[in-house]
C-alpha cells in the first residue's frame, strides 16, 4: 500500500465509506508513509505548518452577537475540536461604519479570543456586501440589471464588478484590513470577497465600453472579428466597435462566448485587485484563496484560481441526500483547477433554507460526506454556519449552535469528526492524490453545448458523471482537468464533450495519443473552434488524424433502442429508423 502519494487511497477511500473507526485506525496504523515523488517531497499548500494536516472549521460571525457571548461560543468550537474560524467576510459595515473611519478593534479582540482556545482565523474582504452608506452615496456602484434597473441595497452580490468606484473601494477595505492583520500571528490567510457574486455582471454603458475594449484588445480589428463571428450571417457585421452589444439569449455563438470570456476577465481582475491589496501588506505565509461552487459555470474556474494559493469549494447537496458519485465528481473537479489538494470552506451542518424542500441530513451522513472529501484530497471541513442569526435570509439555515445558543444534535457528529481528524493527521500529512485517468472538462464547451443543445435530453453533468461513476469503479482516483493541463501521468483520458477545441489543444491531445496515451472522445467532440464557431472539417476536426477516423453524419435521437458492441449492452436514445433488432 503506497500511503505518501494516494495510488493509496485505501485510506483516503475507505474512511469515507467505513463508520467503524477501529478499522479506519487500523488502516492508518499499517500503512507506510513514505512519499515516493519530487512533487510530494513539498507539503501541500492547504496543509498550514503548525497545524494539524486535516482540520474542521465554522464560519463565525461575532458582529451578530453581543462580546459577552463570544468566550461560550469559542469554548464550544474548542470542545469540538473545531480548530478555525472564517471571520468577516460580510462585516463590511462592522469594520468601516462610515466612510473612511475604521473600526477593527472588536476583531481584533475576536481574532485574540478565538488564538486563546487555540483556533486560528481565516479573514474574508467583506467585497460580496457594501455597506449601506457606500451604495446611497455612490449608486453607481451597484450592478444594473437586463431590464435597466439598478439592484436595490439589502442583499448581497448587488456590487458591481466592473465599476472603476467600487473596485477603489473594495481596494481600500482590502488593503487596510492587510496593513491591520498581514502580521498578525493568529490570522492564517484570506479568503476574496464570497462566491464572487454568484458571476453575476452589471449591463450599464460603462460595462459595455469596457467590454468593447475587451474585444478590440483581442481581435485588433472589426474585420477578423465578423471573420470569426461569420457576422456576414442575418447582416450582423459590424463597421465598429461601438456597434457591439452586450449579448442576451439566442445572440450570435461567438458574441455569447466572449461575453462569457469577458465575465471571466472582470472577476479575475476584480480578484486580483483584492490580492495585490493584500499582497503588498501581509506576510507571505498568509494563503489567499476563494470559494467556488462545484458545478457553478458562471465563469472560467481554470483561468481566475491560478494566482490563488489553493482552490476551496462550497460543498452543498441542498435538497435531498448525499449523492457520493456526483459528491466526488465535484470533489475532483474542485481538485482539478489547480491540480492539488483543496479545502471544502463551506458545507451545510445539516440543511439549508433555499430549496423547496430544505430537508435535514441524515445521521451520520454529515461525517460520511467530510470523509469522502478528505478521500478526494480536501484537508479541512468548513461549517456555514456557527449559529443560526436571529434576523436575515438564511434564518432557517442550518448551524451548530441553535438560536437559543445551546448546541443541536449534529454538533456530536462534528465534535466525533474533529476528534477523528486530529488522530489522523499525522498519517496524512503531506499526501496527496495521484491519479492514472482523467476526464477533460471545459468551461466554453459547456457553455456552447448548452446554448445549442439540438435535444432537451443532452444533461452535460449527467453524461460526465456517467463517465465518471464507471471509471471510479476501476481506479483508485480520478481526476478532472483542463484539456490543456500535462497528461503524460494518465494511461486513460476521456473526453465526454470537448465541444470547443484549438489547434493548439488538438496538437497536445495528439501528441499525447502519439506518445502512448490512450484518448476517448465523447459523441459532441472536436466540433467547433476556440471561436465557437464550426470547424470546416468533419468531426472531429482536428483531431480526425489521431482517431483515424471522422462522423459522417450525427443525429438527435428522440427514442430508445438497444445498442450492442464489444464493450455491452446499453439503452440509447435513436432517430429516425431505428434498427429494432436484437443483439446477437
Amino acid at each position: 500500500m503506497q500511503f505518501g502519494i494516494f495510488r493509496i487511497t485505501p485510506l483516503r477511500k475507505l474512511s469515507a465509506l467505513l463508520m467503524a473507526s477501529a478499522l479506519l485506525f487500523s488502516l492508518v496504523l499499517h500503512s507506510s508513509a513514505g512519499i515516493s515523488d519530487e512533487k510530494n517531497s513539498v507539503p501541500p499548500p492547504t496543509q498550514l505548518p503548525g497545524q494539524p494536516a486535516l482540520l474542521v472549521g465554522v464560519a463565525w460571525y461575532p458582529e451578530q452577537w453581543p462580546e459577552s457571548r463570544w468566550e461560550e461560543d469559542l469554548k464550544l468550537m474548542e470542545a469540538a475540536h473545531i480548530r478555525a474560524v472564517r471571520i468577516a467576510e460580510f462585516a463590511w459595515s462592522a469594520m468601516e461604519p462610515t466612510e473612511a473611519y475604521l473600526e477593527f478593534e472588536w476583531l481584533d479582540r475576536a481574532i485574540a479570543l478565538a488564538a486563546k482556545h487555540h483556533i486560528i482565523s481565516i479573514v474574508g474582504t467583506p467585497t460580496a456586501a457594501p455597506p449601506a452608506w457606500l451604495t446611497f452615496k455612490y449608486p453607481e456602484t451597484l450592478r444594473v440589471e437586463v431590464n435597466g434597473q439598478r439592484v436595490q441595497h439589502g442583499g448581497r452580490a448587488h456590487g458591481s464588478p466592473t465599476s472603476p468606484k467600487y473596485r477603489e473601494f473594495c481596494r481600500r477595505i482590502a488593503e487596510q484590513m492587510a496593513k491591520h492583520y498581514g502580521h498578525n500571528p493568529n490570522v492564517v490567510g484570506w479568503q476574496i470577497d464570497n462566491e464572487y457574486g454568484y458571476a453575476l455582471m452589471s449591463y450599464d454603458e460603462g460595462t459595455r465600453k469596457q467590454f468593447q475594449d475587451w474585444l478590440k484588445e483581442k481581435f485588433k480589428t472589426v474585420e477578423n472579428l465578423n471573420a470569426h463571428w461569420t457576422a456576414a450571417y442575418w447582416s450582423q457585421s459590424y463597421d465598429n466597435w461601438s456597434e457591439i452589444p452586450i449579448p442576451q439569449q439566442g445572440a450570435n455563438p461567438g458574441l455569447m462566448l466572449e461575453w462569457k470570456n469577458f465575465i471571466t476577465y472582470s472577476w479575475t481582475s476584480y480578484q486580483q485587485t483584492q490580492i495585490d491589496a493584500i499582497r503588498a501588506s501581509a506576510e507571505p505565509r498568509q494563503f489567499i484563496t476563494g470559494n467556488f461552487m462545484g458545478w457553478f459555470d458562471g465563469f472560467d474556474h481554470y483561468g481566475i484560481t491560478k494566482p490563488l494559493t489553493f482552490v476551496s469549494w462550497d460543498d452543498y447537496v441542498g435538497s435531498g441526500h448525499f449523492d457520493p458519485d456526483w459528491n466526488g465528481l465535484m470533489h475532483d473537479l474542485m481538485r482539478g483547477l489547480k491540480r492539488e489538494n483543496f479545502w471544502v470552506i463551506e458545507t451545510q451542518p445539516s440543511n439549508v433554507n433555499w430549496t423547496p424542500l430544505n430537508n435535514s441530513l441524515n445521521k451520520g451522513e454529515v461525517r460520511a460526506r467530510a470523509w469522502q472529501a478528505i478521500a478526494h484530497g480536501a484537508d479541512y471541513i468548513g461549517y456555514w454556519q456557527w449559529r443560526s442569526a436571529l434576523n436575515g435570509q438564511e434564518q432557517y439555515h442550518g448551524a451548530l449552535i441553535g438560536q437559543d445558543g445551546q448546541p443541536v444534535p449534529v454538533y456530536d457528529e462534528v465534535a466525533m469528526l474533529g476528534r477523528e481528524f486530529d488522530q489522523l493527521s499525522d498519517a496524512l500529512r503531506g499526501t496527496r492524490v495521484q491519479s492514472e485517468v482523467a476526464l477533460l472538462h471545459s468551461y466554453p464547451s459547456r457553455w456552447a453545448i448548452d446554448w445549442q443543445k439540438h435535444t432537451n435530453r443532452y444533461d452535460q453533468g449527467a453524461i460526465l458523471k456517467s463517465y465518471y461513476r464507471v471509471l471510479r469503479k476501476q481506479t483508485d482516483s480520478l481526476d478532472v482537468i483542463s484539456p490543456d493541463a500535462p497528461l503524460a501521468q494518465y494511461r486513460l483520458v476521456a473526453a465526454p464533450d470537448l465541444n470547443l477545441i484549438s489547434e493548439a489543444t488538438a496538437k497536445h491531445l495528439s501528441e499525447y495519443v502519439h506518445n502512448g496515451g490512450h484518448l476517448v472522445l465523447g459523441p459532441r467532440s472536436a466540433m467547433k473552434d476556440e471561436f465557437n464557431a464550426l470547424l470546416p472539417h468533419t468531426q472531429p476536426g482536428f483531431l480526425a488524424e489521431a482517431l483515424g477516423a471522422h462522423v459522417e453524419q450525427y443525429y438527435a435521437l428522440e427514442k430508445e433502442c438497444t445498442a450492442c458492441g464489444s464493450l455491452g449492452r446499453r439503452r440509447i436514445f435513436v432517430v429516425g429508423r431505428a434498427n429494432q433488432g436484437h443483439c446477437s
